[in-house]
């Protein structure tokens, strides 16, 4: 696990006012006890607010857990839950911005609503320059030596496990990749259909879950979006270029509770696209990194529906994207688009590291920029 600096930089004044300590203080001497102590805000959310107050403003609500819903060009959101096989986490990228689904888990026990942002970027400057055309979409691109589609996602070799067959685990390894498949490389669903090829995969006997997904497709909003599991882009702002998604990452398998296989993906996703308008040539490639772990359940002995999958948890990161997306939709940065209002304050990500787990790539807090795309 990594270790996060403080959020305090040398020669920064405390946020909490000497008011509020002494109350703190006073109130745990009569109650014997810390009570709530006030709680600490980040360092980003001490910069907005000290920027607010020079500026005569007061404090906006809930400053103090987090972004507000209107959040600044450049920023985001994600939170972080478990459940009894469910547990949820999204960053996306223009970044790398983060949005929370709240798919699965307001209703679980142990879930932590608590909003924390992700880092973002945007693209690099001059990307444009020996970059993508609508020839050769990957030149310039790691990806260009990766393989592309379906044929990308090798299935380790299965054998019996936590009380699972062989047979078992090789269905829940292939109902994986039909996951990965159908969520992420359907023209259909690239091109903003319903990934109902996908839905259909998942265990209805799960609590929540695929009424929580139907919603996020059916009305999507800032906490309930459907690219946290399906990639979609918008059919009036972008098109793929070609038919090929590069795609590299691994999967592996592993005993669940007695009766479970536990399997988990790690997938990379390279789509290259250029405007949807008549004549554009400007390529632009967007990645999504996605982690899965799924669960292939023995209904004699769990509340399961054969052969469908449940999700114990769903991470992912966006690289090269807006880091305002909304409309349940992915919307790519161009090299041409006008720079955001907000420069970029987080660190450089390269989208392409695979090295690095993806729990690391979404800790960050601010706006940053990818290094190449």
């Amino acid at each position: 696990m990594s270790t996060r600096p403080s959020s305090e930089q040398p020669g920064e004044q405390p946020s909490i006012s000497d008011e509020e300590l002494e109350a703190f203080l006073r109130a745990a001497a009569e109650g014997g006890g810390a009570g709530d102590a006030p709680k600490e805000p980040s360092a980003r959310a001490r910069m907005v607010a000290r920027r607010l107050r020079e500026q005569g403003a007061a404090d906006p609500p809930g400053w103090r857990t987090g972004p507000p819903g209107e959040e600044a060009r450049g920023r985001a959101r994600r939170r972080r839950g478990w459940g009894p096989a469910l547990g949820v986490l999204l960053t996306v990228g223009l970044a790398v911005v983060a949005i929370r689904p709240s798919l699965v888990l307001d209703h679980l026990p142990g879930g932590d609503d608590t909003p924390r942002p992700a880092s973002t970027s945007a693209s690099p400057a001059g990307s444009a320059a020996g970059g993508p055309t609508l020839d050769a979409p990957f030149r310039g691109s790691p990806a260009r030596a990766w393989a592309e589609g379906a044929d990308a996602i090798d299935l380790p070799a299965a054998e019996a496990v936590g009380g699972m067959s062989e047979k078992d685990v090789e269905l829940a390894l292939r109902r994986t990749k039909e996951f990965l498949v159908a969520a992420n490389l359907d023209p259909e669903v690239r091109r903003g259909g319903h990934p109902e090829k996908a839905l259909a995969l998942l265990d209805p006997r799960q609590p929540d879950m695929l009424p929580d997904a139907r919603r996020s497709l059916r009305s999507p909003d800032r906490e309930h979006d459907p690219v946290a599991l399906f990639t979609r882009f918008d059919p009036d702002e972008v098109r793929p270029v070609g038919d090929v998604v590069k795609v590299r990452g691994t999967m592996t398998y592993e005993a669940g509770e007695p009766g479970q296989v536990r399997v988990r993906a790690d997938y990379t996703f390279v789509y290259p696209v250029t405007k949807a308008e008549r004549g554009a040539d400007r390529v632009s490639r967007t990645i999504v990194r996605r982690e899965l772990v799924l669960l292939l359940s023995d209904p004699a002995r769990w509340t399961a529906t054969p052969g469908k999958l449940q999700v114990e948890r769903y991470d992912a990161a966006f690289f090269n994207v807006s880091c305002e997306n909304e409309g349940g939709f992915l919307h790519p940065s161009f090299p041409s688009s006008a720079p955001t209002a907000s420069p970029p304050t987080g660190p450089d990500t390269d989208p392409y590291d695979r090295e690095t787990p993806l729990g690391e790539v979404l800790d960050g807090e601010d706006c940053g920029t990818v290094t190449r795309t």
